[in-house]
C-alpha cells in the first residue's frame, strides 16, 4: 500500500513536560488510520504536528513523499496537501453549503470553484441542500459538509479530530459509516482521532493506540483486541475480571476455567483476565456465581455478581439475589504475568 502520510520519531514537549515521545506511523491511500488513547495521550497534539500547527522538537513527517516537517524544513499547513475536520467543524455560518465547500479554492475561477464544490456536495449526498446555511443542516449534514469543504483541494491526507464526538449517538453510527465511506472511495490517507475503542474498533483499518505520549502498540483491530500488549491495553477496549493465579501443567487455573498460558513457565504467578463476554451460563456445572445486579441492554443480559462480571446472551431470567452457574467459553481468556509485589 502507497504510504500518503509518514510520520516518523516525532517528540513534543510543553512546559516541560512530554506529550509526544518517539511516535512512527504511516497511513496509506484508502486507508483509516485511528490514533486511539485516553485524555492526555497525545492524540490530538500529534495529529496536530502532521498538520503543521505545532511543531516537535524532533522528527519528520512527509505528505505522499514530500518532507513537510524536520529540522530544517517546515511547510505551512494550507502547502502541505492535507485536509483537517476538528469537532467544530468552523463552518462559516454567513456561506451556504456551496459556497463552504469552495472556500479553500481561491486559485481557481469562481465557476471552476462552485463546479468543484458541487461535485463534492454531490458526494457527500448534499446537493439538494447547496444553498442552505449551516444553521439550517443537521448535524450529521453540518458533519458532511465539513468533509466536502476538507476535500475540495484535493488532499492527499485528511486529518479528523474527534470530528463525530459530539453527534447524537443513534446519528453517529450512519455519519461515521458515510463519512469514512466517501474518504476511502476518494482515495485518501484518513488519520481519525478518537478517544472511544468501538469507534476504532469498527471503522479503523490499523489502530495506534497511545499512552502518555508513546506508542503502546499497533496494529488491526482484530489484532489489538485478541492480543492486547498489556492488561491496560486489555481493559481500555473491554471491561475486564481480573483473577490472580499461578501456572500449572501450561494453563493459568481460574474457577470458571483453566486458561492456556504459552510463555509462562509451571509456579509462574500470572493474572489471568476475562472479558465479561468470555462467560457463559453452565447450570449447576459451572461455578457458583451470586448475583447482585442484572440488567437488559441491547447486547445481552448484564450481571454484576459477587465476584466478576458477565455479558449473556439471553436464556432463563435471572435476578438479583440467585446464585448462577458460570463457566469459561471455550478459548476465552487471556494472561498476562503479575506485576512486581
Amino acid at each position: 500500500m502507497t504510504s500518503l502520510l509518514s510520520v516518523k520519531g516525532i517528540s513534543k514537549s510543553f512546559a516541560g513536560r512530554t506529550v509526544v515521545d518517539n511516535v512512527s506511523f504511516d497511513v496509506g491511500q484508502g486507508e483509516v488510520v485511528c490514533l486511539l488513547g485516553g485524555s492526555g495521550s497525545g492524540k490530538s497534539t500529534t495529529l496536530r504536528i502532521a498538520a503543521g500547527i505545532e511543531r516537535p522538537e524532533l522528527g519528520e513527517v512527509a505528505v505522499d513523499g514530500v518532507t513537510v516537517e524536520s529540522a530544517a524544513i517546515f511547510v505551512p499547513p494550507e502547502k502541505r496537501h492535507v485536509g483537517l475536520v476538528f469537532q467544530d467543524l468552523a463552518l462559516f455560518p454567513h456561506l451556504n453549503a456551496r459556497a463552504n465547500a469552495a472556500f479553500g479554492l481561491f486559485r481557481l475561477s469562481k465557476a471552476e470553484a462552485n463546479a468543484r464544490a458541487d461535485e463534492l456536495l454531490k458526494t457527500v449526498g448534499l446537493s439538494h441542500l447547496a444553498t442552505a446555511f449551516p444553521h439550517q443542516l443537521s448535524g450529521g449534514e453540518q458533519q458532511r459538509l465539513a468533509v466536502a469543504r476538507a476535500l475540495a483541494p484535493r488532499p492527499k491526507a485528511m486529518l479528523l479530530d474527534e470530528p463525530f464526538s459530539g453527534l447524537d449517538e443513534r446519528l453517529r453510527d450512519d455519519v461515521r459509516r458515510d463519512v469514512l465511506g466517501i474518504l476511502k472511495g476518494q482515495g485518501a490517507a484518513t488519520l481519525l482521532v478518537t478517544h472511544d475503542p468501538d469507534e476504532a474498533l469498527r471503522f479503523a483499518d490499523r489502530i495506534v493506540l497511545l499512552r502518555a505520549g508513546r506508542i503502546v502498540q499497533a496494529g488491526t483491530p482484530a489484532e489489538l483486541f485478541a492480543a492486547p500488549a498489556d492488561i491496560d491495553t486489555a481493559a481500555f477496549f473491554s471491561p475486564i475480571n481480573r483473577i490472580a493465579t499461578v501456572v500449572a501443567n501450561g494453563a493459568a487455573a481460574t474457577p470458571y476455567g483453566a486458561i492456556p498460558a504459552p510463555g509462562h513457565a509451571d509456579g509462574d504467578k500470572v493474572i489471568a483476565i476475562l472479558r465479561p463476554r468470555d462467560l457463559e451460563r453452565a447450570g449447576e456445572g459451572g461455578a457458583p456465581l451470586t448475583v447482585r445486579a442484572v440488567q437488559t441492554a441491547s447486547d445481552g443480559i448484564h450481571v454484576e455478581g459477587d465476584t466478576l462480571r458477565a455479558v449473556f446472551d439471553g436464556g432463563a431470567p435471572i435476578r438479583a439475589g440467585e446464585v448462577i452457574g458460570v463457566r469459561l467459553r471455550a478459548g476465552q481468556g487471556m494472561v498476562f504475568p503479575a506485576p512486581p509485589a
